[in-house]
C-alpha cells in the first residue's frame, strides 16, 4: 500500500543550539534528506513518501531555511556546524546510523558529515554534488569556473539579496524553471513554495552565507581519504551549475560507488526525474 501526503507530520527539534523543522513519515530505519539551495524540504516531496513505506523519512530544512532557526552571524554556517546539527538531528530522533540523502549544499554536507562520522550511516546517496576533492579540482577549470560564477557574485555584501528579493522574490523559481530541463516539473505552487520560503524574515541572507563562508570550509585545505561508506551518485547530466566532468574518476575517493546518469535532466534531478530517482534508490538499498 502506498503511503499518502496527509500523513506527513511537521515537527521541530532544539539541536546544535538551532531549532530545526522538519516532515516525517513512516517508521523503521532512518533515513535523512538534506535539500539544496534555494529549496526547502519541499524538493523531497516525491521522495518522503515513496521510502516512508520502508524508512522514517526525515527531510529537514537546512538551518537558515523557511522553518528552521535562522542565525544571523555568517559563521553559524560554517561546514562544521552544518554536521553538527546532522548529528544532533539523527541522535535526537532516536537513531544510532542513518541512510543519508543530499542534493546539492545538502549533498556537501552529506559528504562531508560522512568523512567525519563514517561509523552514523548506513548507506549514503548524493545527487548533483560531487565529491568535494573532485569539485576543487574542477574550480582550476576555465568551465567549471564559469559555471560557478555565482558563487563569486554571491560573496558581495547586501547586493546579492537586493537582487534575488526584487519584484517579490521571483528570482528564486525564475532560477529554478530556467535552468531545469523538464519545465514541467514544477507547478506554480512549487514555485510559490520556494519564493515564500526565501522571503521569510533574515531567510535570504542565512541561505547566501552558506556561500559565504565557502572558501573557508575546511574541504579546500583537507587531504581527502578514501570513504568507506556505500554511496550512490546520482546525477542529472544537464545541470548548468555543475559539469559531468565532476563526478569522473570519484571511484578515487570511494571504496564503494555506484553512478547513476540521467540524461535530459538538469540540476534539480530529484523533481525533475523523480520515478528514475527512485527507482535507482530502490534498487541501490535493495528494496
Amino acid at each position: 500500500m502506498s503511503v499518502t501526503q496527509e500523513t506527513w507530520k511537521h515537527e521541530y527539534m532544539i539541536t546544535n543550539g538551532v531549532k530545526l523543522h522538519y516532515v516525517t513519515q513512516g517508521t523503521g530505519t532512518l533515513m535523512l534528506m538534506l535539500h539544496g539551495f534555494p529549496e526547502c524540504w519541499y524538493s523531497w516531496r516525491h521522495q518522503i513518501p515513496e521510502f516512508a513505506q520502508h524508512y522514517q523519512v526525515v527531510a529537514v530544512d537546512l538551518r537558515g531555511y523557511n522553518d528552521s532557526d535562522k542565525p544571523q552571524e555568517q559563521s553559524a554556517y560554517v561546514m562544521d556546524e552544518l554536521i553538527k546539527d546532522v548529528a544532533g538531528l539523527i541522535k535526537e530522533l532516536g537513531h544510532e546510523k542513518c541512510i543519508l540523502v543530499g542534493h546539492d549544499w545538502g549533498g556537501a554536507i552529506a559528504w562531508s558529515f560522512a568523512y567525519a562520522y563514517p561509523d552514523m550511516l548506513e548507506k549514503l546517496i548524493i545527487l548533483n554534488l560531487p565529491h568535494p576533492a573532485k569539485f576543487i579540482q574542477g574550480l582550476y577549470t576555465p568551465q567549471q569556473l564559469l559555471r560557478s560564477w555565482y558563487i563569486f557574485f554571491f560573496q558581495i555584501p547586501a547586493l546579492p539579496e537586493l537582487l534575488l528579493q526584487s519584484t517579490d522574490y521571483q528570482a528564486i523559481p525564475n532560477t529554478i524553471q530556467t535552468t531545469a530541463v523538464n519545465k514541467n516539473a514544477f507547478t506554480p505552487d512549487d514555485l510559490n513554495t520556494y519564493r515564500n520560503a526565501a522571503a521569510k524574515p533574515d531567510a535570504l541572507t542565512a541561505m547566501l552565507n552558506y556561500y559565504r563562508n565557502i572558501f573557508s570550509h575546511s574541504f579546500f585545505n583537507k587531504s581527502w581519504g578514501v570513504l568507506n561508506v556505500p554511496t550512490l551518485l546520482i546525477w542529472g547530466e544537464n545541470d548548468t551549475a555543475l559539469g559531468k566532468e565532476l563526478t569522473y574518476d570519484t571511484s578515487t575517493y570511494v571504496k564503494d560507488l555506484q553512478v547513476k546518469y540521467i540524461p535530459a535532466c538538469g540540476h534539480w534531478v530529484q523533481q525533475e526525474k523523480p520515478e528514475l530517482v527512485n527507482q535507482y534508490m530502490r534498487n541501490f538499498l535493495m528494496i
